[in-house]
C-alpha cells in the first residue's frame, strides 16, 4: 500500500521492512515508534547512535549541531532515508516542544558554566589579594623554605575560622540589637541603660521632701506564703503590657501557665493551687472592668477568701501596684480608643456597696458606643470619666460621697480626692511610670526581689504621639485634667527619688563588699607573712639555741606588730567610713557607712588565726 504524501515527501522511496517484521500500515505518524525500533535494531545505524546518546531533544554540549525542525529533502536511496532524523516522523507540535526543551537546556548549561567560571575567577583574584596582603605582613618569613604553600594553607585556615566564627555568632544572636551591641563593644563602653533611657534623671532636682521610709520600698513578699499582689489597671497607661510582663516575663520557681489563644494564665504558688497575683491576666476582671482603688480594697478580700470560713482565712497582706502616665498623652490615647468603639460599659463603679445612678453618672452618648467622635465633642462632655481619671481611680471615693456631687463643694471635693490619691500612691508597694520603662523594671525587681527574664522596651511612638494638637488644645486638656497633672508631678518626683535612692544604696553596698574583701585579703597576707617569718626564726633558733636565751620574745614582738597593724588599718577604715557617712544625704540611713557586724566578726577571726 502506498505511503501518504507527507511521508513520501520526507523519506522518498518507501523503506522495505525486513523479514519477520510487522507489516507497514498506511500512516507513518501512527507507527513511527515501530520504524524507530526497526532502525535501531540495525547495527551501525543512526538511530542506534542516537539511542546511545543523550535523551531526545537534549544536546551534548555547546558545539553540538542543533536539531532541524524542517524535514530533510527526499532521497532516492535507502541510506539517505536511514540518515534522516527520527523525530521528523513525529507530529509538528511534539517536535516544537522538543526544540524548545533543547534551547532551554543549552541556556541553563551556559548560565551554569558562566557562574562556575565567574566564581573561579573571583576566588582566584581573592587568593591573589589575600596572598599579597599576607606577604606584606609576613614578608620576612616568606623566604624560609616552601613558605608560599604553607602561607596559603595558613591563610585559608584563618579565613575559614573567621567565617565559622561569624556564622556561629549570627546563629547565636541574629537580631539587630546584638549587632549594635557588637559595634558598641568595639567603639565605646556600654552606657548605663537606666540613664540612657531618658535625659531627665541627670538634670533632676527634687521638689518634695520625702522621708527615708517613703523612699525605701522593700516588700518581704514570699510567693510560697499567703500575700497577694493586686494590680490596679488604669486605662491607657500601658497596663496591658505590664500585666503581660507579670505573667510571662518573671523568673519563678513555678512559672505561670499561659495557653495559646487564652488571655488568662494560671499563676499558682509552688506546691499550692492558689494564685499569688490578682490581675487581668491571672484572675480576670473579677471585681469589674478596670476596677478602681475603692472597688478593689473592698472586693479583693471577698473574692480571694469568700468561700472560706472566717476562722480559717489566713492573715494575708495585699500589695497594691499600678502604672501612671502623662495625663495629656493618656487622655489623647483614651480618645482614640473611644473613637474605635471602646465603651467600658462593663465597669461597675461600685462605691459604698452600690453602683451610681444614671443621675449621678450620666452618659456622654446616646447610641451603643461613641465611635467616631471628634476631639472637641470628647472634651465638651462634662460627665466624661476620662477627665482626671487617674486621681479618681487612686483615691478613696467614700470620702467625698462617691459619685454624688452634691455632698460637698467642688473645690473641697477636688482637694480631698487629690490628697487621698497622693497618700494611696505613696503607701502602695510599687508604682511605675509609662515614660520610664527600664526604671520601672528596676524598682519592681528591687521592691519584690523578683527578676524579669527580658528587659522592658521603651516605646516612644504611640497612638497618642501621632495626634497633632496645637498649644490651645493642649492647654485645654491640661485644664480638664488639672488634678491628674498635679498627681503626675508628685508621682514623677517620688518615682525618680526612689530610683536614685535605690541606686545609691546599691553602690554603697557594692563598695562595702569591696572594702570587706580588701580587708580579708590584707588579713590573709599579714597572717601568711608573719607565719613565714616566725617559722624562719624558729628554724634559726633550733639551729642556734645558745644565741637566743628568751625564745618567746620574737613571738611577742610579732604579735604586737600584727595587732598594731590591724588596729591602724581598722582606725583608717573607720575614719574613711565616718567621712563618707558625713557626706550622705539626709534621707539616707546613718548606719550605712559604719563597719558592719560581718566585718567585726571577720577581724575577730583574723585575731584567732594569728
Amino acid at each position: 500500500m502506498a505511503l501518504p504524501a507527507c511521508a513520501a515527501r520526507a523519506l522518498g522511496p518507501p523503506l522495505q521492512p525486513e523479514r519477520g517484521a510487522p507489516a507497514r500500515t498506511t500512516c507513518p505518524r501512527r507507527h513511527s515508534r515501530v520504524e524507530a525500533e526497526l532502525a535501531a535494531s540495525r547495527p551501525g545505524s543512526v538511530a542506534a547512535s542516537v539511542r546511545a546518546g543523550p535523551p531526545r531533544g537534549v544536546s551534548r554540549g555547546f558545539n553540538s549541531q542543533p536539531l532541524l525542525d524542517e524535514p530533510l529533502k527526499a532521497s532516492s536511496s535507502l541510506a539517505g532515508a536511514a540518515r534522516a532524523p527520527l523525530f521528523a516522523l513525529l507530529p509538528r507540535g511534539r517536535r516544537r516542544r522538543m526544540h524548545d526543551l533543547r534551547r532551554r537546556w543549552d541556556l541553563g548549561s551556559l548560565c551554569r558554566a558562566l557562574l562556575t567560571r565567574g566564581l573561579a575567577a573571583l576566588g582566584h583574584s581573592l587568593k591573589h589579594v589575600l596572598g599579597a596582603i599576607f606577604s606584606k605582613i609576613f614578608g620576612p618569613l616568606a623566604s624560609v623554605g616552601n613558605m608560599d604553600e604553607k602561607s596559603n594553607k595558613l591563610l585559608l585556615a584563618l579565613v575559614m575560622l573567621f567565617l565559622f566564627a561569624v556564622i556561629v555568632l549570627q546563629y547565636v544572636c541574629p537580631g539587630t540589637e546584638c549587632q549594635l551591641l557588637r559595634l558598641q563593644a568595639f567603639s565605646s563602653p556600654m552606657p548605663d541603660p537606666y540613664r540612657s533611657e531618658d535625659e531627665s534623671s541627670a538634670r533632676f532636682v527634687p521638689r518634695y521632701n520625702f522621708s527615708r521610709g517613703d523612699l525605701l520600698r522593700k516588700v518581704d513578699f514570699d510567693i510560697k506564703g499567703d500575700d497577694l499582689i493586686v494590680f490596679l489597671h488604669i486605662q491607657k497607661t500601658g497596663g496591658t503590657t505590664f500585666g503581660r510582663h507579670l505573667v510571662r516575663n518573671i523568673q519563678l520557681e513555678q512559672p505561670c501557665e499561659c495557653r495559646v489563644g487564652q488571655k488568662k494564665c494560671t499563676c499558682h504558688r509552688p506546691g499550692k493551687r492558689e494564685t499569688w497575683l490578682f490581675s487581668r491576666f491571672s484572675t480576670g476582671w473579677s471585681c469589674g472592668l478596670h476596677a478602681d482603688w475603692t472597688e478593689l480594697t473592698s472586693c479583693v478580700p471577698a473574692v480571694v477568701d469568700g468561700k472560706r470560713d472566717a476562722r480559717l482565712r489566713p492573715s494575708r497582706n495585699f500589695h497594691y501596684i499600678t502604672i501612671l502616665r502623662d495625663p495629656v498623652s493618656r487622655y489623647l490615647s483614651e480618645w482614640r480608643h473611644v473613637q474605635r468603639g471602646a465603651t467600658w460599659k462593663a465597669s461597675l463603679h461600685v462605691c459604698d456597696g452600690r453602683p451610681p445612678t444614671s443621675e449621678e453618672l450620666p452618659s456622654c452618648y446616646t447610641g451603643d458606643d461613641w465611635s467616631g467622635c471628634p476631639l472637641k465633642e470628647f472634651m465638651d462632655c462634662p460627665y466624661n470619666l476620662a477627665n482626671n481619671r487617674q486621681v479618681r481611680m487612686l483615691s478613696d471615693l467614700t470620702l467625698v460621697g462617691c459619685y454624688n456631687l452634691s455632698v460637698m463643694p467642688e473645690k473641697q471635693r477636688n482637694k480631698v480626692l487629690l490628697e487621698s490619691a497622693k497618700s494611696n500612691l505613696k503607701h502602695m508597694a510599687f508604682f511605675g511610670l509609662t515614660e520610664f520603662q527600664r526604671k520601672t523594671q528596676y524598682l519592681f525587681e528591687k521592691t519584690f526581689n523578683m527578676n524579669f527574664i527580658s528587659p522592658f522596651t521603651q516605646y516612644n511612638t504611640t497612638r497618642a504621639s501621632s495626634v497633632e494638637i496645637n498649644e490651645e488644645i493642649q492647654k485645654r486638656i491640661e485644664g480638664l485634667n488639672f488634678l491628674d497633672m498635679e498627681l503626675y508631678s508628685y508621682a514623677k518626683d517620688l518615682f525618680l527619688q526612689r530610683y536614685q535612692f535605690m541606686r545609691q544604696k546599691e553602690h554603697q553596698e557594692a563598695r562595702r563588699k569591696r572594702q570587706e574583701q580588701r580587708k580579708f585579703l590584707k588579713g590573709r597576707f599579714l597572717q601568711t607573712h608573719f607565719q613565714s617569718q616566725s617559722q624562719g626564726q624558729n628554724q634559726n633558733l633550733s639551729q642556734n639555741p645558745s644565741q637566743n636565751p628568751n625564745p618567746n620574745v620574737n613571738q611577742n614582738v610579732t604579735q604586737n606588730v600584727t595587732q598594731n597593724l590591724t588596729q591602724s588599718s581598722g582606725q583608717n577604715s573607720s575614719l574613711k567610713e565616718n567621712q563618707e557617712s558625713q557626706k550622705q544625704s539626709p534621707g539616707q540611713e546613718p548606719g550605712d557607712g559604719h563597719t558592719s557586724p560581718g566585718t567585726s566578726d571577720y577581724m575577730g577571726s583574723v585575731e584567732k588565726w594569728r
